[in-house]
């Protein structure tokens, strides 16, 4: 027997934990795992939504099979088409053919791309608006386009106010049986994972979240239930207001984030100097990472989080230090904006880190790039502790 959780009457969690996997998307650090959500409703038909990774494709298949408990299958949504939540699409159609499977346009032309063997008249298109009734229980579909693939619907029970968010307002890390944020200390043990999440997987799509979330507030929403992570019925304000900082790349806090590359520890001795003079002029929150030795993942959740950054990088081939050009490009492509920047170069001879660092922040939005720059050459002088102090002043200022 498998461990399955009654949400409601005729709701059941149906998802699995992962604590094997190391890298989410093969990229991304997972060190507490992660969970794919699945959940199936016993109405008057029955409704699966969504499937979970093929790692995961044995137990899930058992839970449908224990919750469904003699009954047949009549109905699969599919909010969205990855992998790690659609990958089972052709083994529950193996064992329930008769199963209409309903998804948008787009995620039909996933199915067959994956090699997904489909009959047409179980086939049902739905749109933004559409509706339908399984019984007792009502499903009003909205588009979510590019939250995170294009593709993406989410679907609000009218019923019982849940809304089933596809990949929107998901967390990484395992649940082990507590399937509810309110069974979770938040801010300890949820949200760094909610948020290196966000950012890394979703942070890029701003835009389209901000539209999901308009579409979201004209709903009576009750519970959220995602595809990674908690269900959500408490804390659906600090959830929503995450969203939104995260959305429109406001800050959470007013602090300053210190990223530097050091080869010799010359730049490393920079930034720590640095860190101490802002604190020593009142700066109350100060954060310092190494960027050879902190995953970039974390580095860019760290980014979205605080209002203030500094780059300290030195010269490397006529450039930047190549994991802090990689960082810049990360930050690129997941639209990291509205940032208030201090800059640290060194090199020994022709000296460009700074101007690539300042070239790469330009392609960039709304970035303030602080006038006050450290110069090294090679080692700090006494020149370089006057600009540092300026450049520190500067900082707290601007807080």
């Amino acid at each position: 027997m498998y461990n399955t959780k009654k949400i409601t009457d005729d709701l059941f969690y149906i998802g699995s934990d992962d604590y094997r996997l190391t890298l989410f998307e093969n990229i991304h650090p997972i060190q507490k795992g992660v969970s794919y959500n699945s959940y199936l409703l016993l109405d008057e038909k029955t409704v699966l939504l969504d499937t979970l990774d093929w790692s995961k494709g044995e137990e899930f298949l058992a839970k449908i099979e224990q919750v469904l408990a003699g009954k047949n299958l009549d109905y699969m949504v599919i909010h969205h088409m990855e992998p790690d939540h659609g990958a089972m699409i052709g083994e529950v159609l193996l064992r329930y053919p008769q199963v209409k499977v309903i998804a948008s346009k787009q995620a039909f032309v996933f199915m067959k791309q994956f090699g997904f063997k489909l009959n047409e008249e179980n086939m049902l298109v739905v749109k933004e608006g559409d509706k339908i009734s399984f019984g007792k229980h009502e499903l009003a579909f909205v588009g979510a386009p590019m939250v995170h693939w294009p593709e993406a619907l989410v679907s609000f029970d009218t019923t019982t106010g849940t809304l089933f968010s596809a990949d929107a307002f998901g967390s990484f890390g395992t649940l082990f049986g507590r399937i509810y944020d309110d069974e979770f200390d938040i801010e300890k043990e949820l949200l760094d994972e909610m948020r290196r999440y966000y950012t890394n997987i979703v942070g890029k799509f701003g835009m389209p979240v901000q539209t999901l979330l308009k579409k979201a507030s004209g709903l009576d929403i009750k519970m959220i239930c995602p595809l990674h992570g908690p269900i959500w019925r408490t804390n659906l304000g600090l959830l929503l207001d995450k969203y939104n900082k995260w959305s429109t790349y406001e800050a959470e806090e007013r602090g300053i984030l210190v990223v530097y590359a050091s080869m010799y520890g010359n730049t490393e001795r920079a930034a720590a100097s640095l860190a101490s003079k802002l604190v020593d002029k009142g700066a109350k929150k100060v954060v310092v990472y190494d960027v050879s030795k902190t995953d970039i993942s974390t580095l860019i959740s760290e980014t979205f989080k605080y209002s203030h950054l500094v780059l300290a990088s030195p010269t490397y081939n006529a450039g930047v230090f190549p994991l802090m050009h990689n960082y810049l490009e990360d930050m690129k492509a997941l639209s990291v904006q509205k940032k208030t920047v201090g800059i640290i170069e060194n090199g020994t001879w022709a000296c460009k880190a700074g101007e690539e660092m300042i070239k790469a922040l330009g392609e960039m939005k709304n970035m303030t790039i602080l006038e006050e720059r450290v110069k090294i050459l090679s080692s700090m002088n006494e020149k370089n502790a006057e600009e540092m102090d300026k450049l520190a002043e500067a900082l707290v200022k601007s807080l």
